[in-house]
């Protein structure tokens, strides 16, 4: 694999990956504007919707582990295209399930899985091996802020979708955005993983792990990691119903989050580019300290679309510019041989997270009729967050001889 490795045009990588994440993410990022047009039409809670996206980001979490290790060892293409079919199978099954037991094996499970195979660990194990270390850190960043740049397209185009052709329609016509992925996957074809043939290891799976998790700085920076997939899948799927709660209209709840998907071009690809030049943990820490204090304001501050664009604004900015610093810190650590395996299981934390904010979410909602304790629960966490980051080194691990496979 060494002596193909980045033979890729660095323009084709960015922009076929770029693109597959701005697609999926963006799709993805607007289940929310779904929670209360289903709930209201099918008679189920809050809690029922919830618990199915909360099953989508746990299945993403658990599969991206082994989707790594796919894309590791045959290269992305393949798992590329088997994500690009769950995607369009898993939106089917979520627009005509008619249980709640479909409907969260379909929105969660499928597209949990389909969700694994075509966003960040499988186009980071690609940015990885076809893009010197120099530019890593650079080339994530942008890849993280295509995901944010489909969120500020899609968002709207499927709130005005759901107004105008209802929530079933508007599901089925998304189908047609997730299939264009697959034409795309053929652009990070990567030399090395064709005919068939398995990239040559120098150290087995189970090594690789084995080390990873015997490596403190790894173990606490994915520990952190759990925070980022807690808060920012706690606003994105329960940010429209808290502002509807409120008295402000759904345009609102999708403007906003469109405004954070277009803040977070900014700050994806900024934290990508002061990754180049700063220790990574510095930036986490600072990043996780922020979201503490602007949701603190956000929860003191008169409710009103101001404060509501405001809030989207800064926390757009904070919103995935985690995810650059924290895969290159991998890469770093352990090099790319088995970087989306491992980066895979740190983002299982992130979806531990996903999980736990989307569910909690939902569950406390029904309970309390408010997502005051969620949102006292961020604040704990990211404070939480900035601690455990401060202590992250970002040296590679020390190999006293090499594992054969």
């Amino acid at each position: 694999m060494q002596k193909t490795a980045r033979t890729l045009p660095v323009t084709q990588v960015l922009l076929c990956g770029g693109i597959i994440v701005t697609l999926s993410l963006g799709i993805r990022h607007g289940f929310g504007l779904w929670m209360l047009p289903i709930t209201q039409q099918m008679g189920w809670t809050r809690e029922t919707f919830a618990l199915a996206i909360a099953i989508q980001n746990l299945s993403w979490g658990v599969l991206g582990i082994f989707g790594g290790m796919l894309a590791d060892r045959y290269g992305a293409f393949r798992v590329l295209l088997g994500g690009t079919v769950l995607y369009a199978v898993g939106l089917l099954g979520m627009a005509l399930s008619p249980t709640p037991f479909l409907f969260a094996l379909t929105a969660g499970v499928l597209i949990g899985a389909a969700q694994a195979g075509t966003t960040y660990s499988i186009i980071y194990g690609v940015i990885g091996r076809q893009i010197a270390p120099e530019r890593r850190s650079w080339a994530m960043g942008v890849a993280a802020a295509a995901g944010s740049l489909g969120q500020f397209l899609l968002l709207p185009i499927e709130g005005q979708m759901i107004l105008h052709l209802g929530w079933q329609t508007a599901l089925l016509t998304i189908v047609v955005l997730a299939l264009m992925m697959a034409p795309l996957a053929f652009g990070l074809r990567e030399p090395g993983f064709h005919a068939h043939h398995a990239a040559q290891r120098t150290q087995t799976v189970r090594h690789a792990m084995a080390e990873a998790l015997r490596h403190p700085p790894y173990l606490l920076l994915t520990m952190g990691y759990f925070v980022c997939g807690f808060q920012v899948t706690f606003i994105a799927v329960h940010l429209p119903g808290y502002l509807s709660d409120k008295g402000l209209s759904p345009q609102v709840s999708a403007f906003a989050l469109a405004i954070v998907g277009l803040l977070n071009i900014v700050g994806s690809y900024g934290a990508g580019v002061l990754g180049q030049r700063f220790q990574k943990r510095w930036i986490l820490a600072f990043i996780y300290a922020t979201r503490a204090v602007v949701i603190a304001l956000f929860l003191l501050a008169p409710i009103s679309p101001l404060s509501v664009y405001l809030f989207a604004s800064v926390m757009g900015l904070l919103w995935l510019s985690t995810v650059p610093p924290t895969n290159a810190v991998v890469a770093q650590m352990f090099g790319v041989q088995h970087f989306s395996m491992l980066s895979g299981f740190s983002f299982f934390s992130h979806q531990l997270g996903s999980f736990m904010g989307v569910w909690l979410g939902g569950y406390l909602y029904d309970r309390t009729g408010s997502y005051n304790v969620v949102w006292l629960i961020a604040i704990a966490l990211s404070m939480a967050a900035t601690l455990l980051n401060l202590p992250v080194k970002e040296t590679p691990v020390i190999r006293a001889a090499a594992h054969a496979a």
